[in-house]
């Protein structure tokens, strides 16, 4: 557990006028208590850290959250959340709207309801309590996305020479996969996208039996986990001899990613902004209706989190130090492909820390 993480909370509970808080959402959860399992409910107050889990944790919540007291789940869900809130002694409950379902929140309303169905604690939803919290990592978690990013990298270097016209999408996959276990890695960061041809085109294609082929976009977009965390890095590349489409439209990509990465620092220009400044490099170039979406993203627990590179942000904010963020812009032409560059980078004061280190 990372106690620090826990004050964090308590002092944004603090500037929020919040007595308790119900996290329930999985890397919120995570990060707060340091419980890598996968069901839980935390209860914090400003002097009690709750932590209620069944049978199957009991164990690892005594491992890995020293600074939680457990709350046994031996029947229900609600028999545990009613011991929960009485030990804490809370009248008003905050609890995390974007991640409990409607049949959850029903449980959690039985389980506080009192004598004439009067409740014994009030619930109020919120949103986005943990998760600016998250957005600024500490060392350690940089560390971690760091050691995450240098496996995709050296992963993708090593598979390079292996996959040739012939393969399929899947087995390109494949070979950057295993070798991303073999050097350590938990996991991969999210499904590993390997698009060649015409499946370039889709931001988000998965990986197909159809066959690779010479002179055509391969977009690559990979990421590792270690330690819970992720990396996330893209590049496109072609085999054999790249066409003159594919060196202009990958030209106009790499142009406008160095724009962004030059602008963005701690304290300057928004996400919004940002994501103009590349956004405009390709739209100057005749392709600004074939770049859909943002810029990017941060990446840290989750692969997508806060905070945003984007042109629909309403209450944009410039990026602070500790940020870990996404630069990817693309250009998707249907028919034929398209070209994506990504590099993941850790925001600084006076400009980035690009932590992807393939080349471009």
């Amino acid at each position: 557990m990372n106690s620090t993480h826990l004050e964090r909370l308590r002092a944004r509970m603090a500037d929020l006028n919040l007595e308790a808080i119900l996290v329930t959402q999985p890397e919120n959860r995570r990060w707060v208590s340091g419980f890598t399992g996968s069901a839980g409910t935390l209860l914090v107050t400003a002097d009690q850290a709750l932590f209620i889990t069944d049978f199957r944790y009991f164990e690892q919540v005594a491992r890995q959250c020293p600074g939680f007291t457990l709350v046994k789940q031996t029947k229900t869900f609600k028999d545990a959340l009613r011991q929960a809130v009485r030990s804490a002694g809370a009248k008003k409950i905050a609890f995390e709207s974007r991640d409990v379902t409607v049949g959850l929140y029903e449980d959690m309303r039985e389980a506080l309801r009192g004598r004439g169905d009067r409740l014994v604690a009030e619930l109020l939803p919120t949103s986005d309590v943990v998760e600016p919290l998250r957005a600024v990592k500490d060392e350690a978690e940089i560390q971690a996305i760091a050691r995450a990013a240098e496996i995709t990298d050296a992963a993708f270097a090593q598979a390079l020479p292996a996959i040739t016209a012939g393969m399929t999408e899947i087995q390109a996959a494949w070979e950057i996969e295993r070798r991303m276990r073999e050097m350590g890695a938990q996991n991969v960061g999210f499904e590993l996208i390997v698009a060649s041809g015409p499946n370039s085109a889709l931001p988000h294609a998965r990986p197909s039996a159809r066959v690779i082929q010479e002179g055509e976009p391969i977009v690559f977009d990979l990421g590792a986990m270690v330690n819970g965390y992720r990396s996330d890095m893209t590049r496109t590349i072609c085999l054999g001899k790249p066409t003159t489409k594919f060196r202009k439209v990958y030209g106009v990509v790499l142009e406008a990613q160095q724009a962004a990465l030059a602008a963005i620092r701690a304290a300057g220009p928004t996400g919004k902004d940002i994501d103009a400044i590349a956004r405009n490099v390709i739209t100057a170039a005749g392709y600004g209706s074939k770049f859909g979406h943002g810029l990017g993203h941060g990446v840290g627990l989750a692969i997508h989190e806060g905070p945003r590179l984007s042109p629909l942000l309403t209450d944009p904010k410039p990026l602070e130090e500790g940020n870990v963020v996404t630069v990817e812009p693309g250009i998707y032409l249907p028919g034929w492909g398209g070209v994506r560059i990504e590099d993941l980078v850790v925001v600084t004061r006076d400009g980035v820390r690009n932590l992807t280190k393939s080349p471009k």
